[in-house]
């Protein structure tokens, strides 16, 4: 099965006051951190909605601004066009993300319960997510999750999910 991992990074980050992709930790940029955890388990890495050293970009779809559902849509449509099997979705802000987290996801579709942005998402789903989008109150991943049959898998340990300055470890 050949997977995209697909960092979602398309947020304003108005809770965090900066550029939350970029805040350091342990020396190394949170998109970094993100990086390093999907590209142990995905054949490819691109990050969606901004740019980023060494990263192919691709956009949010249909448009920006539609939330973090915006760049999974942006992704499915990206490895639908160029042969991927499957979408491996993460926040940008996913601190401890693992590939034990991530192998848990298997089968898709699956999203971690605690973060459903992190989520395994067959390219199939492409069309029925930008068809589910087309309603501008269709912007929640749970409802999309539970609307493609996806299942909540709890993991031990979840990742941190980096919102708050704060937050940070």
């Amino acid at each position: 099965m050949k997977v995209l991992g697909a960092i979602v990074a398309g947020g304003q980050a108005r809770r965090f006051g900066s550029d939350k992709g970029a805040a350091l930790v342990a020396g190394k940029a949170l998109i970094d951190h993100v990086v390093g955890a999907l590209s142990a388990v995905a054949d490819t890495v691109v990050i969606v909605g901004r740019t980023w050293p060494n990263l192919a970009s691709i956009p949010d779809h249909p448009a920006p601004a539609q939330g973090p559902l915006g760049g999974i849509a942006g992704a499915l449509a990206y490895a639908k066009a160029h042969g991927f099997d499957a979408v491996l979705s993460a926040g940008c802000d996913a601190l401890g993300l693992s590939a034990d987290h991530l192998d848990a996801l298997k089968p898709g579709p699956a999203v971690l319960a605690s973060q459903p942005v992190i989520g395994l998402w067959p390219t199939g789903l492409a069309v029925p997510l930008a068809d589910w989008m087309v309603d501008p109150a269709h912007r929640s991943v749970f409802a999309f999750a539970d609307y493609c049959g996806a299942r909540r898998v709890v993991v031990a340990n979840p990742p941190a999910n980096i919102n708050w300055p704060a937050d940070l470890p």
